[in-house]
């Protein structure tokens, strides 16, 4: 069965998170994601994720790990996914500790998105180096994982540094919830090939096609193609292009709703609920 859901940014400008969580549910879809950004300093520099409108929400929005765990109380079946999870703005023993005590509330339905952000004078904020942001992604992608799945847990490397500790609960799934990488450059499929189980590509914005260079760079760096996921993130509500996703392995789709739209999700979800009826018929 292909997956279909919806990433929405959680502000306190929309409905409650919880309210979100119980409508997807409701109306049969498969996931939810929260996206996340801890902050936007007033000077900042523009790129090509910049626009103005979305200054604010980026700058109110609910902490995604907290938002999901009020989410998972109120439902039983969705799966809840950061969308993503700024690894260049959190602890990775913390984050590590979050989405595990998440995992146990859900009951193993948590999916982990991660990727580096954008802001760079917010990134910077935190203390990450911007130009070195996706080294320190990978290292406390990597040092999560083993708090996840070994105790008494070390780790030793250029960003993340600690000796022997012990760090339960462990994930409620077995070896912790899927990491899946939200970005979009072309370095990103030896990124997903090295140290993560899925991929989250922006449909408008990643240049390719990501089905065919997951594939390659498996095939380049030994991998099993079939360990891999792919969720196409801001998928088009066009079913001729999602059934050509979905027939060439894509696993599932994420529809990207804009803040405006967050207050009226009944006729989308309705439209997206046709959707999946119709690709997983």
């Amino acid at each position: 069965m292909v997956r279909f859901g919806i990433c929405v940014l959680p502000t306190d400008l929309i409905p409650p998170a919880v309210e979100i969580a119980q409508t997807v549910e409701s109306k049969g879809l498969d996931m939810l994601f929260f996206a996340e950004n801890s902050h936007v300093p007033v000077v900042h520099r523009k790129n090509s994720y910049h626009r103005p409108e979305m200054v604010q929400p980026f700058a109110r929005m609910h902490d995604s790990i907290t938002a999901l765990a009020a989410c998972a109380a109120v439902t039983t079946r969705i799966q809840l996914g950061t969308g993503v999870c700024l690894l260049t703005e959190r602890d990775p023993i913390i984050t590590a500790k979050s989405i595990a005590t998440l995992d146990h509330i859900s009951q193993g339905r948590v999916i982990f998105g991660i990727a580096g952000g954008w802001i760079k004078e917010a990134i910077e904020n935190h203390g990450c180096p911007f130009r070195e942001r996706w080294a320190v992604v990978r290292e406390r992608a990597l040092a999560i994982r083993a708090l996840w799945q070994t105790d008494p847990t070390e780790f030793h490397g250029d960003y993340v540094d600690f000796k022997p500790l012990t760090m339960m609960p462990k994930p409620f799934q077995k070896g912790g919830p899927p990491i899946y990488i939200g970005s979009n450059s072309s370095k990103v499929p030896a990124r997903v090939v090295d140290y993560a189980d899925g991929w989250m590509p922006i449909y408008e914005k990643y240049e390719g096609d990501p089905l065919v260079d997951i594939k390659a760079a498996c095939e380049k760096a030994g991998r099993d193609p079939s360990e891999i996921t792919t969720l196409l993130f801001g998928a088009p509500r066009d079913q001729l292009i999602l059934q050509d996703y979905a027939t060439r392995g894509c696993a599932g789709f994420i529809f990207l709703i804009p803040p405006e739209q967050s207050g009226n999700l009944i006729p989308i979800l309705d439209e997206i609920k046709k959707l999946r009826d119709a690709i997983n018929k």
